[in-house]
């Protein structure tokens, strides 16, 4: 599909062509929760909690949940991503980096230190520490409104944007080693997310090479960063899509903490908005209609006659005086129409841009429910598991019952039979039989006893009772 420029880049409004602008977001993933600023704010919500993501990858967990987010590994969708810079692996790929830009410094490091301090995997020893193992930024360009009715070849285009995303980043901060960026698709905007190391050099204290994402990433240095990257981003924007957009002002980040259930008001805020630009058609064309009848005021002025005794002053009929009235009215009421316009639609971009921001901070959100279904997703298998064990214990347990119930059969049968033989009878060779039994602890007391003793009831004796064998004295 293709898009003619003057389509893709601009909007009607009013029968006029307005430029379109585009939103952008840079953001760097931190532990904003823990800090002192996230504690102050949610003390002062009604909630008593805070909106500001934790988002920091601060060991190998941090990092494999990443992995399996950014890769889609929980739902197999990664028809939905493109990955343009590292492999399917973003673990391995951000080992892979520690190898390259850490080995020599840690050999070197070692071979001036005792055994009892020498570093064996310097990637294991920064997870087992407090500072980040790497560092996420994720990259947007447009928000959900720009996208939702862009096709998927419009939408796939976005690749080359975001390559030279990539390019950019690795040219304005060299010391910022990429290991992995992948695109997601599957979301209701194109963004892309990459995985890197900070590194910095000539350090004094233990290795000469260290990951160092809080001495990398000054709060000026980012700010720099940012207006360079939004730049070349739509600067890359309309070389691909052949367009002339610009980017929508960039605004300082917000000052109070919005709950992301008001992003449920978005929608009907936009549509007020578009009520409000009709409302400034209207006040566009009674504009245009007082200017004609400001020229008819002018020419009434004009052709007033002066009064008799006094040139100075000038003769006005009541007609003209009502004439006057309704002019200065419909000014008024032309003014106040488009100073309302004005100060929603200042409201409105205000508004725009926090849902924007609220949308991308809400992405951490996302991974830690994506997390969640994953793992009571492999609680329901190990609990479907173990159902699996019990009912083969259950149908075990009622198998060895039934022969359970069958020797108890046997064994009553058997008892019966030597009672009336030896009892009853007095069949020597049964009596020679069960005195033999007993002495070799196959027959117990009670066994015994019911065996010669016609009177005695052949019952299963109680198993918690201690058995006592040989109290007879059999010569």
């Amino acid at each position: 599909m293709t898009r003619s420029k003057s389509c893709a880049s601009k909007q009607v409004q009013g029968g006029a062509y307005m430029e379109q602008e585009l939103a952008y977001s840079f953001h760097l993933g931190s532990d904003k929760n823990k800090s002192k600023l996230a504690k102050k704010v949610s003390k002062g919500n009604v909630s008593g909690t805070t909106s500001f993501s934790n988002n920091a990858i601060q060991n190998a967990k941090g990092l494999s949940k990443v992995n399996k987010h950014n890769l889609r590994d929980y739902d197999n969708q990664r028809e939905l991503i493109t990955t343009i810079y590292g492999t399917n692996d973003i673990v391995e790929d951000v080992k892979q980096v520690y190898l390259d830009e850490f080995e020599q410094a840690r050999i070197e490091y070692n071979s001036k230190t005792r055994a009892d301090r020498q570093i064996k995997d310097y990637f294991q020893k920064v997870c087992d520490s407090q500072n980040d193992i790497a560092c996420e930024i994720i990259i947007e360009l447009g928000d959900m409104d720009f996208w939702q009715d862009k096709d998927n070849e419009y939408r796939y285009k976005m690749t080359d944007v975001y390559n030279e995303q990539v390019q950019e980043l690795s040219k304005l901060l060299p010391d910022f080693k990429i290991a992995n960026a992948t695109i997601h698709y599957d979301e209701t905007s194109p963004h892309m997310h990459i995985i890197g190391v900070p590194v910095i050099d000539d350090c004094k204290r233990g290795m000469k090479k260290q990951v160092g994402k809080s001495q990398l990433f000054t709060k000026t240095l980012l700010s720099e960063i940012q207006d360079k990257m939004r730049n070349a981003c739509i600067k890359s924007y309309n070389k691909f899509y052949d367009v002339d957009s610009k980017l929508k002002i960039k605004q300082k980040g917000r000052n109070q903490d919005i709950n992301v259930n008001d992003m449920g008001n978005y929608r009907e805020m936009k549509k007020k908005l578009e009520q409000e630009k009709q409302k400034l058609d209207n006040a566009n064309k009674q504009t245009k209609a007082l200017d004609n009848k400001s020229k008819d005021i002018i020419g009434l002025l004009d052709s007033l006659k002066p009064m008799p005794f006094n040139k100075n002053n000038s003769q006005i009929s009541n007609e003209n005086i009502e004439n006057i009235k309704d002019y200065i009215k419909d000014v008024t009421d032309v003014a106040e129409t488009v100073r309302n316009v004005n100060d929603l639609n200042m409201a409105i971009k205000d508004f725009e841009h926090s849902a924007f921001e609220i949308e991308s901070e809400n992405r951490s959100l996302k991974y830690e429910i994506e997390l969640r279904d994953e793992n009571i997703k492999k609680l329901k298998d190990n609990l479907s598991a173990k159902d699996t064990v019990i009912n083969k214990l259950k149908e075990e347990r009622d198998y060895f019952k039934a022969q359970f119930q069958k020797f108890k059969g046997f064994w009553h049968d058997l008892m019966s039979h030597f009672q009336k033989k030896v009892s009853r009878y007095k069949d020597e060779h049964y009596k020679v039989v069960s005195d033999d039994l007993y002495k070799n602890g196959i027959f117990d007391n009670n066994d015994y006893e019911i065996a010669n003793n016609e009177l005695r009831k052949v019952v299963i004796p109680d198993k918690n009772k201690d058995r006592k064998k040989n109290d007879y004295n059999l010569n």
